[in-house]
């Protein structure tokens, strides 16, 4: 980490408040001040960006954009194909741990236009369409006619519009979470009973926990600015929800530090708000044969229900742990699942 860096966060201006020890009201005082003290002393990003550079990385140019993505390939040239997308507030990290666990597939995992490790975002339109658009379009450059996608967080919405434009090269489809805009255009009239209470229940979650995607929405440039410039803003505002989110022990301090850090050295914590400022248009239904993973910690699991109404649900597998970063947290039972994906695909 760079001296510039290592100054700004001792010269962290303390911020306490008289709700500083309140986790419900988010990060406390004291947690901040952990993650803090071993970013300034004894954390070594050297040593996680020397790793993260030695992954199979590749460059494919679509349209005016380059995509960049991780690329493990199979000693196997007919092995299957699996396309892996992360969402917000991660990045590539997330699939770090399954990629030893894949060697017998084709792995593509882009990082995403606007998040860490891609190439600049410069100018606004990429929406979750608009990418789905360009992983189709890198995934043929590649030489992949047909493959799975997965998917979990804006990463779910993308591999849902992946399926839906293009259902003569997506073999199945695995998810760890349904996208949040179908319960805007569900009628829950429509719905069995407990899929329409969950409509509400996401509702209310969206009420008392969804302030950030309020101010991501419809401010990206204040709040660019506020978590850009300062260490601490940013640690404060991506810890909270990565622990949050995730299973108790989820994480160690350094491996939030690498994922906070990830942010930080590329810039990108602004354009990550990219996807959720550009309206998406999800497909009302998706008919690709989907496995849905639902982890008990994650934010919102959705009943089988509520997935049945816009997806073609032929496994739906429930977890006993594991968040919102299943990939990360359980990689033996996310791979599992995406290999049951892979096999109902290659069936079909």
């Amino acid at each position: 980490m760079d001296d510039e860096m290592r100054e700004r966060l001792r010269r962290t201006r303390r911020v306490t408040i008289p709700w500083s020890a309140d986790g419900t009201r988010g990060i406390t005082a004291a947690r901040l001040d952990e993650l803090l003290d071993r970013w300034t002393d004894g954390y070594d990003w050297d040593v996680h960006e020397r790793r993260i550079s030695a992954l199979p990385w590749v460059k494919v140019r679509t349209g005016d954009t380059e995509l960049r993505m991780i690329h493990q390939r199979s000693t196997n040239p007919d092995a299957p194909v699996v396309v892996l997308l992360h969402g917000w507030p991660d990045s590539v990290l997330r699939y770090q741990r399954v990629l030893p666990l894949l060697t017998d597939l084709h792995v593509v995992v882009p990082a995403l236009p606007g998040f860490p490790f891609a190439a600049p975002l410069t100018a606004p339109g990429m929406s979750a369409n608009r990418i789905a658009g360009m992983v189709a379009d890198a995934l043929a450059e590649l030489g992949y006619p047909r493959y799975t996608p997965s998917g979990g967080d804006v990463g779910a919405a993308i591999a849902e519009i992946l399926a839906a434009d293009h259902p003569d090269r997506v073999a199945g489809l695995h998810l760890t979470n349904v996208s949040p805009q179908h319960g805007f255009m569900a009628d829950p009239a429509k719905l069995a009973p407990d899929a329409a209470a969950y409509v509400s229940q996401a509702a209310e979650w969206r009420r008392t926990e969804g302030g950030y995607i309020a101010e991501q929405s419809t401010r990206p440039n204040t709040l660019a600015v506020a978590l850009g410039d300062s260490p601490a803003g940013l640690a404060a505002w991506l810890v909270e929800k990565l622990e949050a989110w995730s299973d108790e022990g989820a994480f160690t301090t350094d491996e939030l530090l690498t994922w906070v850090s990830a942010y930080w050295v590329t810039g990108t914590i602004g354009s990550s708000f990219a996807m959720y400022v550009e309206p998406t248009a999800l497909p009302e239904r998706v008919q690709t044969p989907t496995v849905l993973s639902v982890f008990p910690h994650d934010i919102k699991p959705a009943p089988r229900s509520y997935a049945e109404a816009f997806l073609n649900i032929r496994e739906f597998v429930e977890h006993q742990a594991g968040g919102h970063f299943a990939a990360w947290e359980q990689p033996a039972a996310f791979v599992a699942d995406l290999r049951r994906a892979v096999e109902l695909g290659g069936s079909e």
